[in-house]
């Protein structure tokens, strides 16, 4: 079954199917609920939107979070239209989340340029070649991924002097730390020194990229912005903005509640963080204990996964078709919502103002963790959960004992 809250299946015998991921290219749905804004505009209006196009604000996205955050970000600092690159990724879940988060945009009266980024050997060529005109043009550059060697890439053909980082999630809290010590821009789960050929051969526009998003000395004319939820200490000089989800409580909801609870699943095993077998038990414990009927899978969840996870809990899985936030406020949500350590932690709590819903979060056990997990992951997770306000903490040893 499809709808605007997700695709979703009910198992009731082993082997129940998952449902099948979005096709690439499908086309964004009307969200209903939704009304579409339309901005009707004098010619004088038309053309000073075309010079803010020409000269404006320029933003790069990869991910529905990216994008729901710069929504937020232009709903927080009043900002003019902006154009919206989406530097669209092969994960077909990806994309259709971004196809959606992409029509919400127009709707606020943005420009969104979809670019294949990923498409092919000349792909990055072209996409380069074709934004080189904008990038030289923009006055401020917002992104979302500072680790994203293609943003790293289109960070040294810019010349504006106003950046700023939107949300990618708990990511955002390893990159204010490394920005911090000066270090490397390296993703928190990666396993290694990360010094491989094609790091080699990228590194000298890691270290351009980095050298941009450090601030310039006071007085300088380059200015470098954070626009967060999560809970960071950011570095002297760098502008911090509080993303309080203001678009999106004005959007959506409230939302009707159910009276059971939610699981919101985590990519953890797929990024090789977490052991496959300990996380099904661990979902299987929680949704014994808290009542849980729905698990909301992370857009990067493999099948399979999700298939011997449907059967051997009978949870009800849900593929959100556009960020958790977005679906938890629009609902139905459970009274209670159940998250392993992640972004929606520290989200939904915002999102949620007003509500009656509460976010528990279950920690991760170090057992759990696989032998090609980074030395890093454990006190990663720890600081996510640790760090995070408005929720209930499930502790281990407390979980599986009433499991």
């Amino acid at each position: 079954m499809s709808s605007p809250e997700g695709t979703r299946t009910e198992p009731t015998a082993a082997g129940a199917q998952v449902p099948p991921e979005e096709t690439a290219g499908t086309p964004a749905r009307r969200l209903l609920g939704v009304p579409r804004q339309r901005n009707h505009r004098t010619p004088g209006e038309e053309k000073a939107r075309a010079a803010t196009t020409k000269r404006g604000t320029l933003a790069f996205v990869e991910s529905p979070v990216q994008l729901l955050n710069t929504l937020e970000w232009a709903h927080a600092v009043q900002a003019a239209e902006l154009t919206v690159v989406v530097l669209s990724p092969h994960d077909p879940m990806t994309r259709g989340q971004l196809r959606r988060m992409a029509e919400l945009a127009r709707d606020e009266g943005h420009t969104v340029r979809w670019e294949e980024a990923r498409g092919g050997a000349t792909a990055p060529l072209r996409t380069i070649g074709g934004l080189a005109p904008l990038l030289r043009r923009a006055r401020r550059i917002v992104l979302g991924d500072p680790f994203s060697r293609y943003v790293q890439l289109l960070l040294t053909l810019t010349r504006a002097r106003d950046l700023v980082v939107v949300d990618d999630g708990t990511a955002t809290m390893e990159f204010i730390s490394q920005l911090a010590r000066g270090e490397r821009l390296v993703r928190w789960h990666r396993h290694g020194s990360g010094r491989g050929p094609r790091d080699l051969v990228l590194a000298p526009f890691a270290a351009t990229a980095r050298r941009r998003l450090t601030p310039a000395p006071e007085g300088g004319r380059r200015t470098v912005g954070l626009f967060s939820s999560m809970p960071v200490d950011a570095p002297p000089g760098v502008h911090v903005t509080t993303n309080e989800f203001a678009w999106t409580r004005e959007r959506f909801g409230p939302p009707r509640l159910t009276r059971a609870a939610d699981i919101v699943g985590t990519s953890l095993v797929e990024t090789g963080v977490v052991d496959e077998d300990r996380y099904r038990e661990a979902v299987r414990a929680l949704a014994r204990t808290h009542g849980a009927t729905r698990y909301f899978a992370h857009r990067r969840e493999s099948t399979d996964k999700l298939r011997r996870l449907a059967a051997e809990t009978g949870l009800e899985v849900v593929r959100p078709d556009l960020p958790l936030e977005l679906i938890a406020r629009r609902g139905p949500v459970g009274r209670l919502i159940v998250s392993f350590p992640s972004t929606v932690v520290h989200t939904l709590p915002l999102a949620l103002v007003g509500t009656e819903v509460k976010v528990a979060v279950c920690d991760i056990d170090p057992t759990w963790l696989t032998a090609n997990a980074s030395p890093r992951a454990q006190g990663f997770l720890d600081g996510v959960t640790g760090t995070a306000r408005d929720v209930q903490r499930l502790q281990f040893g407390q979980r599986m004992a009433t499991g």
